[in-house]
């Protein structure tokens, strides 16, 4: 390929990275807030939270970028830009995922330490900011790291609206070279570049969390002397 092309390659790449990060930023805070909702002690709050979360897991991901991009923004008087579009659908869609996650990791705390919070007179807050959510957490991030690659390939929709992502720009150089196996094999090889990074960060991350309440040793951390058995090693 001429520079030119990789140019627009590039381009691609910088534009599913941006959305990548929109996107799952958005998907995150909704993960959290709908899935904290449904242990709410309040059953409308938990009946509200259930019905985003069965709506959007049961909709299309596709079906929705055509919708909050043709059909919300007339609704309204507005337009969204694709980069916008894109970030509202699959951030609400793949949030819809992602607070099963945290339900399910909330869920998986020991009662006990539920308990514990209530005999120290913790308010539902504390309990969940002091206890719940800092044992849970580590425990989110291997289905959290599946749902962001899902989250990446998921990207490629966006091409519908002729945004310039990774997938949209690979389809124009397929066109002006028309080689259909080399430019697709270089699209996918650079999917998996990005999925294999975002998972040694994720990796990462939950390998500090999980040395952050003694799990596992952090990188580098030494590892503990044997116990002296009567005074002698």
């Amino acid at each position: 390929m001429t520079s030119g092309l990789w140019e627009l390659v590039l381009k691609g790449v910088w534009v599913t990275v941006q959305l990548l990060v929109c996107s799952a930023l958005l998907a995150t805070a909704v993960s959290f807030v709908v899935g904290v909702a449904r242990t709410h002690r309040l059953w409308i709050v938990r009946f509200l939270a259930g019905f985003y979360t069965e709506v959007f897991r049961g909709t299309s991901a596709l079906v929705m970028i055509f919708w909050v991009f043709f059909v919300l923004p007339p609704a309204f008087g507005w337009q969204l830009v694709p980069l916008w579009a894109g970030t509202l659908a699959l951030g609400l869609t793949y949030g819809a995922y992602g607070s099963e996650i945290v339900r399910g990791g909330l869920g998986a705390v020991d009662p006990a330490q539920q308990e514990g919070g209530i005999a120290l007179s913790f308010t539902p807050w504390q309990r969940m900011r002091l206890i719940l959510l800092p044992q849970a957490v580590p425990e989110m991030i291997p289905p959290f790291s599946n749902l962001l690659i899902e989250l990446l390939k998921g990207t490629a929709l966006v091409s519908i609206m002729g945004m310039g992502d990774l997938a949209f720009s690979g389809n124009l150089v397929r066109l002006a070279l028309q080689e259909s196996a080399e430019i697709y094999t270089y699209i996918l090889l650079i999917y998996f570049v990005i999925a294999f990074l975002l998972t040694r960060v994720m990796r990462g991350l939950e390998k500090q969390l999980k040395a952050g309440l003694g799990k596992a040793p952090a990188r580098g951390a030494k590892a503990p002397e044997p116990a002296s058995v009567g005074g002698l090693r």
